[in-house]
């Protein structure tokens, strides 16, 4: 008689076990409700992105000009786009904008993480202060500089008798990107610094320790060691940083306001200038170029560094 007392004690908890089950659906997946809670996310991401996303592509195939009526135009916008030596201008800026500053700035970024990942005094204090551009506003960072730029470095270099740097860098079509590099690069660096920080502190002391008694520098335990293992790092920080730097608009309004000319002016700058001009379809086409153009970068940056991912 007790045999089937046990067998029930036995198969409690087991039935116990199986109603969590039961509620997340076949194999273990989520029920209805997880479902639902994603409702109210999708609506609003579909209201604030998709639609007018959509609305923005459509219109980019009329004469539309922000208000008012207009006419299907087809893919005449699209084929101005690339006949119009003002938006070829802004694109060849923006691109080797970006890729001067992304290694730059990556360059710094890892330099400073490894340095403060040795044993040093000061190092948590020194890591706080590096951070703090990151927590700037990018116009007013823009504004501190273009005071730099135009009044302290030409009377420095003055002083000095420096010709060169005399006169103002914002003046100077050769030079003025330049100084948009310098400054996007100063706000950017203590994120990629944080990023290749907490790669760094991943890392097992161990392997250094094992390399230091085969006798390998630290150049070479730099080499072997330390960039394999961050490299998914330095995916994500350059990925981020291309990102970031193909839609520099802030940094280029304080600074150099596109100029002179149009020597600076990136394709943000470009598209919102054609927003508020009346050239609303005819930007809306830019826009959708510069977006596709964005997302191929993006997934020609995945493919490359494909088996490169984080894995520690």
């Amino acid at each position: 008689m007790t045999v089937p007392t046990q067998v029930a004690d036995i198969a409690a908890p087991s039935q116990a076990t199986a109603t969590p089950r039961s509620r997340r659906g076949a194999r273990g997946r989520p029920g209805l409700a997880a479902y639902l809670f994603l409702v109210p996310s999708l609506v609003i991401f579909t209201a604030v992105v998709v639609v007018p996303a959509g609305l923005g592509i459509f219109y980019s195939f009329t004469d539309y000009v922000g208000f008012g009526s207009w006419s299907f135009l087809g893919l005449r916008n699209y084929a101005a786009l690339f006949t119009d030596p003002t938006i070829r201008q802004a694109y060849g800026f923006t691109i080797g904008f970006a890729v001067v500053t992304v290694i730059l700035a990556q360059v710094i970024a890892l330099t400073l993480a490894v340095g403060l990942s040795r044993r040093i005094r000061l190092a948590t204090s020194l890591r706080t202060i590096f951070v703090i551009p990151m927590v700037i506003s990018g116009i007013v960072v823009a504004y501190v500089f273009n005071y730099l730029f135009s009044n302290s470095l030409p009377a420095f270099a003055t002083s000095i008798g420096f010709h060169p740097l005399e006169d103002s860098i914002l003046g100077n079509p050769h030079l003025a990107w330049v100084s948009i590099v310098i400054v996007s690069a100063w706000q950017t660096i203590p994120g990629a610094l944080l990023v290749y920080t907490a790669g760094l502190t991943a890392i097992p002391t161990e392997l250094y320790e094992a390399s230091a008694l085969d006798g390998a520098s630290r150049w070479r335990q730099f080499r072997s060691i330390t960039l394999p293992l961050i490299a998914g790092f330095v995916v994500i920080n350059t990925i981020l940083g291309v990102k970031g730097y193909l839609g520099v608009y802030d940094v280029i309004v304080g600074l150099t306001g596109g100029g002179p000319g149009t020597s600076t002016s990136s394709v943000a700058m470009t598209i919102f200038g054609g927003f508020t001009s009346g050239d609303y379809a005819y930007q809306m086409a830019n826009a959708t170029v510069f977006f596709v153009i964005t997302v191929l970068i993006s997934v020609v940056q995945l493919a490359a560094t494909r088996g490169r991912s984080i894995r520690l």
